[in-house]
């Protein structure tokens, strides 16, 4: 056996490991979901009783209600500022530019659990006491604001700026142009934007825990719960279901990307 065929085993090997170190986890949990056994390591028989199970667990449904609420106004909001913002940073010139964009990249760079409590004590110091869906929304437009605004700087520097300049010339005039040329090559990166967004609010923890209040828990915290006494069943369901609409997420997302 040569050395490149060697060369290639061995990488073959190291990545199937690492492949299977990462997803062996996420695999034994999918599973496990369907166990008929309440028992986290004894596999007795498949079923579906977890998943129907669900449909009568309120908690979980006012905390997927709680996430999708707060996925969707987070997702709107952070989109539209994000794009704006990533507009302005590319395209004009200002004083404290630098800084600015700076501060956009900010919550991407920092520990989450750091962001968690700078804006709870934001929120004590502006007197704010009850926590509910309104601080946790407010806490992840802050955080996924950065992500909007880096995925559309990104589509906007591959842009060719030339044929905006030539439908302004053509008396399209600059908003026209921007609407009808820019725009439109824009949208699969402001999409894609709102994918990740959505996506990341969905799955967001370490903030939401520490932003929400009584009634006003999201899926992820609702499960944290859930396992803190034991493994139940349903938390393995409910993150099967979760894992699946991340993934639905992300494919998209990857797609529109690479366009």
């Amino acid at each position: 056996m040569n050395a490149s065929r060697r060369t290639s085993i061995a990488l073959a090997t190291h990545t199937l490991l690492i492949y299977t170190f990462l997803y062996a986890p996420i695999l034994v949990l999918i599973v496990l979901s369907f166990n008929s056994g309440r028992q986290a390591t004894i596999w007795e028989g498949f079923s579906f009783k977890w998943y129907a199970a669900l449909a009568g667990n309120e908690r979980l449904i006012r905390a997927t209600t709680n996430s999708l609420i707060v996925g969707g106004v987070a997702t709107l909001c952070s989109t539209l500022i994000g794009t704006l913002a990533a507009i302005g940073l590319s395209r004009y010139s200002f004083r404290g530019k630098g800084i600015t964009g700076a501060m956009i990249y900010l919550p991407i760079v920092i520990p989450e659990i750091v962001l968690a409590v700078s804006l709870l004590a934001f929120y004590n110091a502006l007197g704010v006491r009850s926590m509910n869906l309104t601080t946790v929304a407010l806490a992840h437009i802050v955080f996924t604001v950065s992500y909007v605004a880096v995925v559309v700087k990104a589509r906007l520097a591959g842009l060719d700026r030339s044929v905006e300049e030539a439908a302004i010339d053509l008396g399209a005039g600059p908003v026209g142009a921007f609407v009808r040329v820019t725009l439109p090559q824009l949208l699969p990166g402001i999409l894609a934007a709102a994918l990740l967004v959505f996506t990341l609010s969905l799955d967001d923890y370490v903030v939401s825990s520490l932003v929400s209040g009584v009634g006003s828990q999201t899926l992820p915290v609702e499960i944290y719960s859930m396992l803190r006494a034991s493994v139940n069943p349903q938390a393995n369901a409910v993150c099967t279901l979760l894992l699946v609409v991340t993934a639905f997420m992300i494919v998209p997302a990857q797609k529109l990307l690479s366009r």
